[in-house]
C-alpha cells in the first residue's frame, strides 16, 4: 500500500488541487447556492406534470403539459436498467451542481494527458485550460447540463482509445465502452457526433501510419476491441438511443409531412434555423483575445467610466450617473458592444493566451503524428462552425452528411476544437523538454512568438485593420437610435462612433492582456531551453498561468452573483392573478393558450397549466407545422377549440395586465363527430382545418379509411363519452352509445407507443384534425383506455440490463488482468558494483 501511494502521491496531489480550485472557484455552490440558469428554468416548467408524478413515485413518459402532449424520452425519463444511470446519480449526490461537471472536466482531461505521458503539472495546466474553456463555463451558467456533461468525457474517450491503439487491448477498450456509455447517457447526441467527427479523423491517420508502417495487423485488432466497446456502449443505452430514434423521426428534425404548403424541409431542420448560431469568421479572434467581438449580448459587463458613450452625453450636460444609465442602455439594447452577427451569445470561445501561443508552436515543433489529427480537427470545426458564413462546406455537409441536419447551433462544434488547442499546446511543452537541439527549438520559439506576439500587437495598435468593429446594419441601427432620440440624427450618429470606440476599447484592452500573458509564456520557455530553470518550475509557472488566465475570464460570465438561494431559485416564477384562477379548476385535463406568449418558447405559463405552448428543442413536427399555418399569422380558434383550451389569456394593451376568456367552445376531453371529411394528403387535411366545426367532423387522411369506415357511422344525440380517470400515460374514457360512433379524443397523435384498449382489447385507432386521436366506439356501453407503453423504451431498458452486466463484467476483467500483469512484472534486480569495476586496475607502463 506505502508503494502504491508513493507511486501515485502526484496524481492524488493534483486531484487534491482539482478539489481545491472547484472549491474556490464554486463556494457558493458548497454553500447550498444554485445558479441562476435560465435554461434550468425553462426545464423545470416543462418537467411540471413530471415531476409531479414522480413526488408520488410514478414515473410517466408522456406529459401534456407542453405543446399538446409529447413524450417526455427528451425532457426527462428514468432509465434504471442502464449501469450508468447509477454512476450518474453518485456523481451528482457526491457533489453539488455545478461542481460536479467542472470536476469531470478536469479529471477526465487529466487522464488523457496522463495518457500521452504528459508530467503531472503540465497535464493539470492543460487540465485547466480545457475544463475552464470560457464556453464550457458559460453551459454551466446557462444551464446546459447534459451538454456540458457530455463534454467531460471527450477526454477520456480519446485517452481509452489511444491507449487501444498503444496495445493495451483490453483495458483500453473496456474504459473505451465504459467512457462511451457515459457520452451517450448524457444524452446530448450533437456532441457525441462531433467528437465521432475528430474520432474518425484520428482513425484515418492511424490507419494512413499503419499502412506506412506495415503495421496493420495491430491496428486491425485495436480496432476490432474499439468496435465491440462501441457496440457494447450503444447497447447499454439501448433504452436512451432506441426511443430518441423512434421520436426524432416525429420531431421538427424529422421529416416534412407537407409538401407544397411549407417552407421546411424535406428532412431535419430549417437551415436558417440550423444556422442560426453560427461563429463569425473574424470571432475566431476571440481565442486569442475574448473581448475582440465585444463580449456578450446582452452584455454582462458594466460600461466603463471612461466610456466614449457616456461622454456623448456627458459633453451636452448631462449627469455622469444619468449619462452612464442612457450609455449602459444603448449599448446593450440598441447598439451593443457585442457587434457579430449571432442573435445573441452569453460570451465568446476563449482557448486562452497562453494555450494560444503554445498551439502555435506546436504547430512548428511537434513531430508526434497526433499533430496532424488535432491540426485536422481544429480546421475541420473551425470551418464548420463558420455555418452560414461558410456556405460552400456546412450546406455540404447540412444536404450529405448522416444526421448532420438534425442540429442547430453549429458554432457549438468548436468544444471539440477547445480540447484540440490544449493537447497541443501540451505536446509542444513536451517536446521543448525532450529535444536535445535547444538550438533549433529556440529558433523555433522566436518564430512563434513572431507570429502570434505580432499578431497580438496588431490587435493593440492598429485593430482596424483586422476588424471594422461595426455590425452589417449599424446603419439600421443609428437611425433607430435617432428615432428614439426625437429625431436627433446628430447626437445618434455621435453615439453610434462613440460605441464602435468602446468596442475597440474593450478589443485594446483585452490585447494587451493577452500580450501580457504571451511575454510570459515565452519568458519562462526561453529562461527553461537556456538552463535558468528546471523542469519542475516551468511546469509549476505554466499551470498558475493557464488558471489565473482562464479564472480572470471565467469570472466574467459565472461571478458570486450567478448564485443564489435555492428558495430564491424556486420562486423565480410567481403565477398571476388568471393563473390562480385556472389552477382552482378541478378539471384534471384541459389546456391553456396565452396569447402573449411566444408559441415555441414559453417557459411560465407549463409552470401552471397544460399548455398549447412550450419550450422544447424536440417538439412534433406535426405540431411545428400546425403552428406555423394556423398560428403564425392570426389564431385559428377552430383549432384551440379541438385541442380542448378551456382558457384563453390575453394582455390589455393599455395597462399591460392579464385578462382571462372562458373558451365555452372548447371540445371537451373527447366527442363523437356526426361526419368524416377524407382528404388525399397532409396539404389538404392542413387546408381543411383552417375552417371547420371540430365537434362535429373530423378531417381524416384517407390512408385511415379502411379503419375509421371499420363500423357504419349512426347518428345519436345521446351517445356520450366522458373522461373518467386521467394520468398521462394511460386514460380512461366511458363511453355509451345505441350506435356506432367515431370518437375524437383531445390527445395528439402519435403511434410509436400508444395503444388503445376497448373493454381491455386492443382495438386500432387512427389520426383525425392533422393532430387528434380518433377511433371507432361500438355500439353499447365501453371501457376505452389510452396506454403509452412504448417497446423503445421498455425492451431497450431489457437490452440495457444485459449489456450494463456485461459492462461491469468487462471492466472487471480489465481490472484483473493488469493487476496480474503488474504483479507477474520482473522485479528490476539491485545494481551491484564489482570492486573490481570500482578500484579499476593501474596502467601498465612500459
Amino acid at each position: 500500500m506505502n508503494n502504491w501511494f508513493k507511486r501515485n502521491g502526484m496524481h492524488l496531489a493534483v486531484i487534491g488541487i482539482f478539489l481545491a480550485i472547484c472549491f474556490f472557484y464554486l463556494t457558493p455552490a458548497f454553500q447550498g447556492k444554485t445558479l441562476g440558469q435560465s435554461d434550468v428554468i425553462g426545464a423545470q416548467s416543462t418537467q411540471k406534470e413530471i415531476n409531479d408524478y414522480r413526488a408520488r413515485d410514478t414515473t410517466i413518459l408522456w406529459t401534456n403539459q407542453i405543446f399538446g402532449g409529447m413524450p417526455t424520452f427528451q425532457i426527462w425519463a428514468p432509465y434504471p436498467s442502464n449501469i450508468t444511470t447509477h454512476v450518474v446519480d453518485v456523481i451528482k449526490s457526491t457533489f453539488p451542481n455545478p461542481v460536479d461537471t467542472l470536476l469531470l472536466l478536469l479529471l477526465g482531461t487529466y487522464f488523457l494527458f496522463i495518457v500521452l505521458k504528459i508530467n503531472p503539472w503540465l497535464a493539470a495546466a492543460g487540465s485547466v485550460a480545457f475544463a475552464f474553456s470560457s464556453y464550457n463555463i458559460i453551459l454551466l451558467v446557462a444551464g446546459h447540463s447534459n451538454q456540458a456533461f457530455a463534454i467531460a468525457f471527450f477526454a477520456p474517450i480519446l485517452a481509452s482509445i489511444i491507449m487501444t491503439l498503444r496495445g493495451n487491448y483490453l483495458s483500453g477498450s473496456a474504459l473505451a465502452a465504459f467512457f462511451l456509455a457515459m457520452e451517450i447517457r448524457s444524452n446530448h447526441i450533437q456532441m457525441t457526433y462531433y467528437l465521432l467527427l475528430s474520432i474518425l479523423i484520428l482513425m484515418g491517420i492511424e490507419l494512413f501510419h499503419a499502412v506506412k508502417g506495415k503495421k496493420l495487423q495491430p491496428f486491425l485488432k485495436a480496432l476490432g476491441f474499439l468496435s465491440v466497446a462501441t457496440l457494447l456502449a450503444i447497447a447499454v443505452n439501448a433504452s436512451i438511443l432506441w426511443s430518441t430514434y423512434d421520436y426524432g423521426t416525429e420531431t421538427i428534425r424529422g421529416k416534412s409531412n407537407l409538401k407544397s404548403t411549407t417552407a421546411e424541409p424535406t428532412n431535419g431542420l430549417d437551415k436558417e434555423y440550423a444556422y442560426q448560431w453560427s461563429q463569425g469568421v473574424g470571432e475566431s479572434f476571440t481565442f486569442l483575445v475574448p473581448n475582440a467581438y465585444g463580449g456578450a449580448l446582452p452584455s454582462s459587463v458594466p460600461i466603463s467610466d471612461d466610456a466614449a458613450t457616456i461622454k456623448v452625453f456627458t459633453d451636452k450636460g448631462v449627469p455622469q450617473d444619468q449619462a452612464k444609465q442612457y450609455a449602459q442602455q444603448i449599448t446593450s439594447q440598441i447598439i451593443p458592444l457585442y457587434w457579430g452577427n449571432k442573435p445573441g451569445t452569453s460570451g465568446p470561445f476563449y482557448f486562452g493566451a497562453v494555450i494560444c501561443f503554445l498551439f502555435v508552436l506546436g504547430l512548428i515543433i511537434v513531430r508526434n503524428r497526433l499533430k496532424w489529427w488535432l491540426l485536422g480537427t481544429v480546421l475541420l470545426t473551425l470551418f464548420l462552425s463558420f455555418g452560414r458564413n461558410l456556405p460552400f462546406l456546412s450546406d455540404l455537409f447540412f444536404q450529405y452528411f448522416p444526421l448532420y441536419n438534425k442540429f442547430r447551433a453549429v458554432e457549438s462544434i468548436l468544444a471539440v476544437a477547445s480540447l484540440c488547442f490544449p493537447i497541443l499546446a501540451l505536446l509542444a511543452v513536451q517536446e521543448v523538454i525532450e529535444n536535445p537541439d535547444k538550438k533549433a527549438i529556440t529558433k523555433k520559439l522566436y518564430l512563434a512568438g513572431g507570429i502570434v506576439g505580432g499578431l497580438t500587437l496588431i490587435l493593440i495598435a492598429v485593430p482596424s485593420v483586422l476588424l471594422s468593429f461595426r455590425t452589417d446594419n449599424h446603419t439600421e441601427m443609428v437611425n433607430y437610435l435617432s428615432q428614439m432620440l426625437r429625431s436627433d440624427a446628430a447626437t445618434a450618429n455621435a453615439v453610434g462612433d462613440a460605441v464602435v470606440k468602446d468596442r475597440m476599447s474593450l478589443e485594446r484592452m483585452d490585447a494587451i492582456r493577452t500580450f501580457i500573458f504571451l511575454l510570459l509564456t515565452f519568458g519562462v520557455l526561453w529562461a527553461y531551453i537556456n538552463n535558468k530553470i528546471q523542469v519542475q518550475i516551468l511546469s509549476v509557472i505554466l499551470f498558475v498561468a493557464v488558471l489565473v488566465d482562464f479564472w480572470q475570464i471565467d469570472k466574467r460570465y459565472l461571478k458570486e452573483s450567478s448564485f443564489q438561494d435555492k428558495v430564491e431559485a424556486a420562486q423565480v416564477v410567481t403565477p398571476r392573478e388568471v393563473d390562480n384562477f385556472i389552477m382552482k379548476d378541478p378539471d384534471p385535463d384541459f389546456r391553456v393558450f396565452d396569447a402573449g406568449a411566444d408559441f415555441r418558447s414559453d417557459t411560465f405559463n407549463p409552470f401552471f397549466h397544460k399548455s398549447v405552448t412550450g419550450y422544447s428543442a424536440a417538439r412534433l413536427k406535426r405540431y411545428e407545422e400546425v403552428f406555423l399555418n394556423q398560428f403564425a399569422k392570426s389564431t385559428n380558434h377552430d383549432v384551440l377549440d379541438m385541442l380542448n383550451t378551456k382558457y384563453i389569456i390575453t394582455t390589455d394593451e393599455k395597462t399591460n395586465s392579464a385578462k382571462l376568456q372562458n373558451n365555452q367552445t372548447a371540445c371537451g376531453h373527447a366527442w363523437f363527430v356526426s361526419s368524416i371529411k377524407y382528404v388525399k394528403n397532409a396539404d389538404e387535411e392542413m387546408q381543411a382545418i383552417s375552417s371547420f366545426s371540430p365537434k362535429d367532423e373530423a378531417m381524416v387522411d384517407m390512408q385511415y379509411k379502411a379503419v375509421a369506415e371499420a363500423r357504419t357511422l349512426a347518428g345519436d344525440t345521446a351517445a356520450r363519452i366522458d373522461l373518467v380517470k386521467y394520468s398521462p400515460d394511460h386514460m380512461i374514457y366511458k363511453s355509451t352509445s345505441a350506435a356506432n360512433q367515431v370518437a375524437v379524443f383531445s390527445e395528439i397523435y402519435y403511434n410509436k407507443g400508444w395503444k388503445m384498449l376497448i373493454d381491455g382489447a386492443e382495438q386500432p385507432y387512427f389520426r383525425a384534425d392533422y393532430l387528434l386521436r380518433a377511433a371507432n366506439i361500438p355500439v353499447g356501453n365501453h371501457t376505452i383506455e389510452f396506454v403509452f407503453h412504448p417497446a423503445s423504451y421498455y425492451t431497450g431498458e431489457t437490452i440495457s440490463l444485459a449489456s450494463s452486466i456485461l459492462l461491469v463484467l468487462a471492466l472487471a476483467g480489465a481490472l484483473f488482468a493488469e493487476i496480474k500483469r503488474k504483479r507477474n512484472e520482473p522485479v528490476p534486480a539491485p545494481i551491484v558494483v564489482a570492486k573490481a569495476a570500482a578500484n579499476p586496475p593501474a596502467k601498465k607502463t612500459k
